[in-house]
């Protein structure tokens, strides 16, 4: 069975780890404003780029990730309990705002990254 969680990490950090997830989507946070990872050759991103990622994996890959000291997990999406300053620093980028919810912040990095937005099916 596989679960989905919102994490913050950087690219690299998000490679090391890619194989193991059944799916995942990610948005560049050191990028402009509406350009998601679909950019030209001259503005990749490179291995230090903060992301945000959505990781639909099975429990083992969660415990991974969690285990990890790249990775910041942020709260469940429907908890209601404000992601933590250094996540709403990083949000900023995509204009998440103090005491923002992981639902707050996945609905603002889905105005740029569609398949960010949270759903529950």
């Amino acid at each position: 069975m596989t679960a989905k969680a919102y994490y913050l990490t950087t690219l690299g950090d998000w490679q090391r780890h890619a194989g193991r997830f059944a799916s995942s989507h990610w948005l560049a946070l050191d990028q402009a404003i509406g350009e998601a990872h679909a950019q030209s050759a001259d503005a990749a991103p490179h291995s230090g780029t903060r992301i945000l990622v959505l990781v639909e994996a099975d429990e083992g890959a969660h415990l991974a990730l969690e285990g990890d000291a790249a990775f910041e997990a942020l709260p469940h999406p429907l908890a209601l309990r404000p992601v933590s300053e250094a996540a709403q620093t990083a949000l900023a980028a995509i204009s998440v705002a103090p005491g923002a919810t992981t639902f707050d912040a996945a609905e603002a990095a889905a105005r740029v990254h569609p398949l960010l937005r949270h759903r529950v099916f």
